[in-house]
């Protein structure tokens, strides 16, 4: 078995304005520091829209698509921007998330990781904002507990940001544990401790700034492990941000590429436990482009060997 790498060209036509850090480059960062990996390469489909619909109102969709330019750029807020290809890039990452879900229920890959943008962990029911238009992960969740018929899913988010957006779609289904790490304070503000979700299946770890790998692992430790651990999922998904990397240039936590490597074993040794090494990562943020290839790569070597381990076993 293999690990997939799902991905799409129509993510390089989602164009921001000059200047802003989610921006084409940041895809050339991460293909480029994955391409000499042995890969199972897999193209991003559009996400069906009773896949999208589980998670946004038909509303929401509508509005993406009004808004959508035939030239130039639309802004949804002071962060969050459309072009003339943004749309289908919005919409082959919520498909390419969907997709890996498919491939490793199915048993064709033993893990995947989502290499696309534009990302979605801010993308709230109603609101797109923070570069993200749809809740990537969220979807891929509903999707295989509606469709594969698994009982629980747990979304585990390492980006710096909190991840609002997952939260707001998730937060009311038990099926569904979300543990976000992220600095606080930071944008958004939200992510506080006392934030647990109807059914207690929400842990948020707010983080200080300055906090390094030590307090990080430590963090992760004491409170996102044991939880999932607990709740015993059929399939684990990673929000995977690397902009806690000490180099990004939008937050103030100080990671660096082993880190990444800890945490990524760290899931994959839950998901061995519980659900067969079940594990789909989307790429989230990072925002310093040779930190966040060098990340990228730390994170899906670990999946890769994990995918090769489950080959011998």
């Amino acid at each position: 078995m293999k690990t997939a790498l799902i991905s799409h060209t129509d993510c390089l036509d989602h164009v921001t304005p000059p200047g802003h850090p989610e921006q084409v480059a940041r895809m050339d960062a991460v293909l480029g520091a994955l391409k000499d990996m042995d890969l199972h390469r897999v193209s991003a489909p559009l996400a069906a829209e009773d896949d999208v619909l589980r998670a946004h109102p038909r509303s929401h969709l509508e509005m993406l698509r009004r808004a959508a330019p035939a030239e130039g750029w639309v802004s949804l807020d002071a962060d969050t921007h459309m072009s003339r290809g943004s749309l289908a890039a919005v919409w082959r990452s919520a498909g390419g998330a969907v997709r890996a879900v498919d491939l490793v229920l199915a048993g064709d890959v033993a893990n995947a990781f989502v290499a696309m943008r534009p990302p979605g962990h801010h993308a709230e029911r109603i609101t797109a904002m923070g570069f993200c238009f749809l809740g990537n992960v969220a979807i891929a969740a509903k999707h295989a507990l509606d469709h594969h018929g698994v009982r629980r899913v747990a979304i585990v988010d390492f980006d710096v940001h909190h991840g609002n957006g997952t939260q707001d779609l998730v937060e009311d289904d038990p099926r569904i544990l979300f543990c976000s790490a992220h600095q606080s304070p930071l944008y958004l503000g939200t992510g506080a401790a006392d934030e647990t979700g109807s059914d207690d299946n929400v842990v948020n770890v707010p983080l200080e700034e300055g906090t390094d790998g030590r307090g990080f692992r430590k963090a992760i430790e004491r409170s996102v492990l044991p939880r999932v651990d607990a709740f015993k999922p059929d399939l684990i998904i990673i929000s995977a941000g690397f902009d806690a990397h000490r180099d990004d240039p939008l937050a103030g936590l100080a990671l660096v590429e082993d880190d990444f490597t800890w945490i990524t074993r760290a899931l994959c040794d839950l998901a061995d436990k519980h659900c067969g090494g079940r594990v789909v990562s989307c790429l989230e943020g990072g925002y310093d482009l040779t930190a966040l290839g060098a990340c990228a790569a730390a994170h899906v070597k670990v999946l890769r060997e994990r995918s090769n381990g489950r080959n011998a076993g």
